[in-house]
């Protein structure tokens, strides 16, 4: 079957628009394939500094026919309707319909409609055209004579060439024939700007891809991601070293070059007296380079690595020498910033924090500072932690915000403070806790496990979460502007993670307080907590666990010791994976369902204990005994927080429960053994509750 290529060659594509650019082509064009009944075996798109590709395999050459039959009016209908019909329809008269009865309403105008299907190519030079206008770039540009006229293409960089190329794999492919903006498609692009710029004339994807290569461009940006990371590794190896790995400047610098040529440069030993970090930070975001490290030591070599996008004839002397002049001159400024920074104490600098607003509804950063520092300390006790060390780590943590490092390379908030603070000679834990106590802030970041960090981290996020529920600024649907949901699971992973025992609720209580806001102050901590549960079954589930486990637990009320919560779900999962567990849930949601129908029908519920002089048989009695053991044993192991031994215990109730479905009647003719017996399935549900609602849970 035929091949579709197209190629949209353009001036420039900025690199962090490539890959979506990428897929919306091919999106747009599969989707309008299908849409016209045209069903592709399979497309992939590409992406380079200058061009975007998309080859699409498996096309049909034809669209298939179509029948139709379309219902018109009542005959003897009115006249204008059945004109109408023959429009529609474009019959020419009405005797060349069929007539069809129906039963209930008569005979009615059936019109049988051919539509014969269009050549894939005539296709294609239709909507390929409309694409090309409506592609969503987020920002576009006219340009030439034509940007002056209506209607003229807008485009990322100027549009200078279409491939469009359609056929079969062996035969010469036809070009689709259109034009866009005075663009005509045809079979021709363009080698490497500098190396071989030269038009090529190309026919199918695998003839396009090759002649590229030997015009110097790697077409697919994967393969192109793969040569620099391996040509860089190398480069780093062959000189004693290795290479600082970077998946987001890979991806970037990718973009950047069409055939990539990895290069070493150097730079003066004395920058390396500036943090690594800082070095890093500098020669990545000023040049796009990456750096290198002693594999023995661990620390970086006054060494980089560049990516260019040529293979020059003095082998990239010049090249190299211009970075180097750049890195030199930025580090030279990091350098200065760092030094500057050295000379003035943080807490020092916190007088300027009364002047900067944190949010208008929560006051300034200073009375933040001073919310977490007080939420520190009581938090602190409760995590192992010295209390004096965390309310010193709390006082400092924000103030390397205002740093010159910092300033210039937002990224290393945190982590500029534990220098300045170990340079100020401030304790270990102290020092660890400006960089620690944004974390984590995703699932495969780092949790701090040291005491003093895990209090200042807790009482960060959780001001964070207490002052925007104040004020109502709660996620909606995909918007979360605060990162609301972040600071969430970032403490529930603390909390879990590290084993803390920390009662949520009454620590949210102690954040509102703090709060210039304090509107709805009764009902905010249990919104708060359920909140976290919701966050807690997000992170459960993408662990594997069930999200209606953590329904079951937190609804027995007062649930928020978020580690019992997990240790309870655990256990209780583990339980309902057995055949014990199973055959309880459902003989418990049988009790649960007759309750709910007969408590409806009376009106009322069926509290109480059941009354043993009305048992009528032993499987009454059999139950009745094993709920008082059941119930007595999984409280106490609940009480001990031994959860594993809870659910042992309620293993216990299911030949009970069993045989009392097996041989009882529930709905005794007789009135006082129907109450009498649905009290007993009452009790079925309260001793459950010892360790779950097993109502929430499915299944």
């Amino acid at each position: 079957m035929p091949d579709l290529l197209l190629e949209l060659f353009s001036e420039e594509i900025p690199a962090r628009m490539q890959a979506k650019a990428a897929d919306d082509l091919r999106r747009m064009v599969t989707d309008k394939l299908v849409a016209e009944g045209l069903v592709y075996e399979g497309a992939k798109a590409f992406a380079t500094p200058r061009r975007l590709a998309l080859t699409v395999h498996g096309i049909p050459t034809r669209q298939s026919d179509l029948k139709e039959e379309r219902r018109g009016p009542r005959v003897g209908g009115p006249d204008a309707a059945i004109q109408g019909f023959l429009k529609a329809t474009g019959l020419a008269r009405i005797e060349d319909a069929k007539i069809q009865t129906d039963p209930k309403k008569g005979d009615f105008y059936i019109a049988l409609i051919e539509k014969p299907g269009r050549a894939t190519i005539d296709v294609l030079a239709e909507i390929l055209p409309v694409i090309i206008r409506t592609f969503p770039w987020p920002k576009s540009m006219r340009w030439g004579a034509r940007s002056t006229k209506s209607g003229s293409l807008s485009w990322v960089r100027p549009l200078h060439s279409i491939i469009a190329t359609f056929g079969p794999e062996t035969e010469d492919p036809d070009v689709v024939k259109f034009s866009v903006d005075g663009i005509e498609a045809g079979q021709t692009t363009f080698g490497h700007r500098f190396m071989a710029p030269s038009a090529i004339s190309v026919r199918r994807f695998a003839d396009y891809e090759a002649k590229l290569k030997a015009a110097k461009v790697v077409l697919d940006p994967q393969a192109r991601k793969d040569i620099i990371l391996a040509d860089a590794k190398q480069l780093a190896f062959a000189q004693g070293f290795e290479l600082v790995e970077d998946q987001v400047l890979l991806d970037e610098v990718a973009g950047l070059v069409e055939w990539p040529v990895a290069l070493m440069g150097s730079f003066d030993e004395e920058f390396l007296s500036i943090p690594g970090e800082v070095i890093r930070a500098t020669i990545r975001n000023n040049q796009k380079c990456f750096v290198v490290r002693d594999p023995k030591t661990g620390k970086l070599a006054n060494k980089f690595i560049l990516t260019a996008n040529i293979e020059a004839t003095d082998g990239g002397k010049v090249i190299v020498a211009g970075n180097e002049r750049v890195i030199r001159a930025r580090l030279s400024d990091a350098k200065f910033f760092y030094e500057t920074d050295l000379k003035t104490k943080l807490e020092d600098r916190l007088k300027k924090f009364d002047q900067i607003v944190f949010h208008e509804k929560l006051g300034t950063q200073a009375e933040r500072i001073k919310r977490i520092e007080r939420l520190t300390a009581e938090i602190a006790p409760l995590v192992g932690a010295d209390v004096a060390k965390a309310k010193r780590a709390a006082h400092l943590a924000k103030a390397d915000l205002l740093t010159e490092v910092v300033g210039e390379f937002p990224e290393l908030q945190g982590l500029m403070g534990k220098y300045y603070a170990q340079a100020q000679g401030e304790d270990a834990s102290v020092a660890a806790a400006s960089e620690d106590h944004y974390k984590p802030q995703g699932p495969t970041d780092r949790v701090p496990n040291d005491p003093v960090s895990a209090a200042v981290a807790l009482a960060d996020k959780l001001d964070t979460l207490a002052g925007f529920w104040a004020i109502d600024e709660k996620p909606t649907g995909s918007k979360d502007p605060y990162a609301l949901r972040r600071a969430a699971l970032g403490a529930i992973r603390l909390i879990v993670d590290n084993t803390l025992r920390l009662p949520i609720l009454d620590v949210a209580k102690s954040a509102l307080a703090g709060l210039p806001e304090k509107s709805d102050a009764e009902k905010l901590p249990g919104d708060l907590l359920s909140f976290f549960a919701d966050r807690l079954k997000v992170q459960l589930r993408d662990q594997g666990a069930r999200h209606d486990l953590v329904d079951a637990v937190f609804s027995l009320g007062g649930q928020d010791d978020l580690l019992l919560v997990v240790r309870r779900v655990e256990a209780l999962g583990k339980f309902l994976d057995t055949d014990d567990g199973k055959n309880l849930l459902a003989g418990t949601k049988r009790a649960s369902n007759i309750l709910s129908i007969e408590e409806k029908r009376d009106k009322r519920t069926f509290d109480g204990a059941p009354d043993a002089g009305l048992y009528r048989l032993d499987e009454e009695k059999t139950l009745a005994k094993a709920i008082e053991q059941v119930r007595s044993e999984a409280s106490a192991a609940v009480q001990k927080e031994d959860f594993a031994t809870a659910m042992s215990a309620m293993a216990k109730l299911r030949p009970a429960v069993d045989a009392f479905f097996d041989k009882v009647k529930v709905n005794d003719d007789e009135p006082a053994v129907r109450e009498n017996r649905l009290k007993l399935l009452n009790e079925i549900r309260a001793a459950t509750r010892a360790v779950a609602d097993f109502s929430k849970i499915e299944g």
